[in-house]
């Protein structure tokens, strides 16, 4: 079976630690692995790494490859980047075309899709039910897994299901939307509903067939060639796995998961997954409190105190502060959308920005100027550029630095700095194996990253 992890994802419902340049998937949450790395840990080494294929926009590759290649490099070679965001659907169709064409998968394979910023307790269990799926995915069905619920969540959507002579497999009767409380209640009690977790399950032949049965448009670009696929990809449809397919087919049937689940879909399901102390609080950072009860408090260098709170949740990133109600969290993607509406940066990046070659932080700008700290990462290089509005002043801090300023290459050590004059053609290249560290000033009418003229780049970014 094959595998195929969806690694894109917009970053709204865990604003503000979560946003667009950042997704949820990237996160770790208390832990010492992402979520996105926890998903391939969950499947690698119990199937090859060749036979998981990683699937990602162009925005998230860099962050993708370094947290994946971590775990092991080989899996740099199996990150497939999708030619736009269009949702689920024809992203899921270009992966499989790529199976298909590229890696000559047959039609019998069964493939498994499978989102990256879930979490699943105990892992041992979900993999021992695989093969069933597989099994069934060679049968032409549409495989979905469902959760079976503990409580009245309205933050998922459900599976109403009808049991079947084989133990581990039942009919799908219907999907529902994300219920009212009152229905989840109904939902829960009932004992014939399941949360719907978003894997599937099928063999590409049996995909094949139900895209060209329900979603027509895109199955008409799986037709010609990937590279053809690739150019015309603005042209399909942007709809979701679930509306295309999922949600229409006859042949569909879904596998109960009886474990621990939760797609991390809002800061209340963080804190029900988190350890919590002797008060119930979930903490993290650096975290003083004074009788608060039953909160989750996420924070970041800052010190954070509280006293006499209950049922409350505060996050706290260098930019932004969110409080708010236990229980409302949900909300939290309207406010994401108000911010978005209104032109605010916060909605979408942090202070720190990931770069390929490192990070950078603004650590102060104003009228005329921007300070930033530069983190490049061992034997990593930012493009060779110049800028149209602005000059800059590098202070190295920590390590040695090699600095091109037009045809001249100088090794900047620390305490010492080097001048970049408007226009002026220049490279920061980090030769040693250790990270270096910078002070950079800008100055000039215009600070935005779009000044950027790139002459060369070893990440292929224009």
């Amino acid at each position: 079976m094959k595998i195929v992890i969806l690694a894109g994802g917009s970053g709204t419902r865990l604003w503000p630690i979560s946003r667009g340049s950042f997704p949820k998937q990237f996160l770790k949450l208390g832990g010492d692995l992402s979520l996105l790395q926890r998903t391939v840990k969950r499947f690698w080494p119990a199937y090859n790494i060749e036979d998981i294929l990683i699937l990602t926009n162009q925005e998230c590759f860099h962050l993708v490859k370094s947290q994946v290649t971590i775990l092991n490099p080989a899996f740099e070679k199996r990150i497939l980047v999708e030619p736009l965001r269009k949702n689920t659907a024809p992203a899921i169709a270009y992966a499989l075309k790529y199976l298909e064409e590229i890696e000559k998968v047959k039609g019998s394979e069964a493939i498994l899709i499978s989102p990256s910023d879930h979490l699943i307790s105990p892992e041992a269990a979900f993999l021992e039910i695989l093969p069933a799926a597989e099994k069934a995915a060679k049968e032409n069905l549409l495989v979905t897994f469902g959760v079976r619920p503990d409580k009245p969540e309205t933050g998922y959507g459900y599976i109403q299901i009808q049991r079947t002579e084989d133990s581990q497999i039942c009919d799908v009767l219907r999907f529902v939307e994300k219920p009212s409380v009152e229905k989840a209640e109904e939902y829960l009690l009932s004992g014939n509903f399941l949360w719907n977790s978003g894997m599937v399950a099928f063999s590409l032949q049996t995909f094949w067939n139900e895209l060209q049965q329900h979603a027509p448009a895109i199955f008409e670009h799986t037709l010609n060639p990937l590279s053809k696929m690739a150019t015309d990809f603005d042209q399909m449809p942007e709809i979701s796995i679930d509306y295309a397919l999922m949600e229409v087919s006859k042949n569909i049937v879904v596998l109960p998961l009886h474990l621990k689940w939760s797609d991390i879909g809002s800061w209340d399901s963080v804190f029900d997954v988190m350890e919590k102390d002797e008060n119930q609080n979930v903490k993290i950072g650096n975290i003083y409190d004074v009788d608060t009860k039953n909160s989750l408090i996420y924070g970041g260098r800052r010190l954070i105190s509280t006293m006499g709170l209950e049922d409350i949740i505060i996050i706290e990133t260098e930019d932004a502060l969110f409080l708010g109600k236990k229980g409302s969290s949900q909300g939290v993607k309207k406010i994401v959308e108000e911010l978005k509406r209104q032109g605010k940066k916060e909605s979408l990046e942090h202070r720190t920005i990931q770069r390929p070659w490192g990070s950078y932080t603004v650590l102060e700008e104003g009228p005329r100027y921007k300070v930033k700290r530069i983190l490049v990462e061992p034997h990593q290089s930012l493009s060779l550029q110049w800028h149209h509005h602005r000059s800059e002043h590098w202070v190295v801090v920590k390590g040695s630095a090699k600095v091109t300023i037009g045809y001249k290459e100088q090794i900047i050590e620390e305490n010492q700095s080097v001048y970049v004059p408007k226009k002026g053609i220049h490279r920061l290249e980090n030769p040693t194996d250790t990270p270096i560290e910078l002070i950079e000033v800008q100055v000039g009418d215009y600070m935005g990253e779009d000044d950027i003229v790139r002459v060369e780049d070893v990440y292929g970014r224009k």
